[in-house]
């Protein structure tokens, strides 16, 4: 079972990353809950997202200690943090966070996403490239499977937008 918690601002795309993790775990048939919680305001807000993959039902979607955090933002690292289970992974924005986590029994990866995604030509895809990082250390699925999923997750009126995001997922694997 892998419980994966993506965390930022409302605008940044956590609530589209968590949807790409759960359709891959929805196209490698395990039990998938995807829970979307943000603020009232449109953009500015809080949003996180929970994302449960497992071969066996789920009983909870709520994810309070997660294998994997993805943190966007330093609120969102200040509150999810010391939650993250020990060995766990916390992929964070270095861009927009400049603490560094003093546990030591976690694995903790500094990208700064949103950085690269302005120097790469990628402008709004931080999340994908966090995205990306966080499967190539954890794998909760196979790239062929992660490649599907953003193609399912982007409109079809959007599609010239798959290629981009497929270029930014890469982008943080090879991170």
């Amino acid at each position: 079972m892998l419980n994966m918690l993506l965390a930022g601002f409302g605008g940044q795309g956590v609530l589209f990353a968590g949807k790409i993790v759960a359709y891959a775990g929805l196209i490698e048939d395990q039990y998938v809950s995807w829970l979307p919680s943000y603020g009232p305001e449109m953009r500015g807000g809080t949003a996180n997202c929970s994302v449960c993959l497992s071969d066996q039902p789920i009983g909870s979607p709520l994810v309070l200690a997660p294998d994997v955090l993805i943190a966007m933002n330093l609120p969102s690292y200040d509150k999810f943090i010391d939650k993250v289970v020990p060995g766990g992974i916390a992929v964070i924005d270095s861009s927009l966070i400049d603490k560094k986590c003093e546990r030591t029994d976690i694995h903790c990866f500094y990208v700064p996403a949103t950085e690269l995604a302005q120097s790469e030509n990628l402008q709004g895809l931080a999340n994908i490239i966090i995205l990306g990082k966080a499967f190539g250390e954890s794998k909760f699925a196979s790239f062929e499977t992660v490649e599907q999923a953003i193609h399912k997750c982007v409109p079809a009126k959007k599609q010239h937008l798959a290629e981009p995001n497929l270029r930014a997922i890469q982008l943080g694997m090879g991170l």
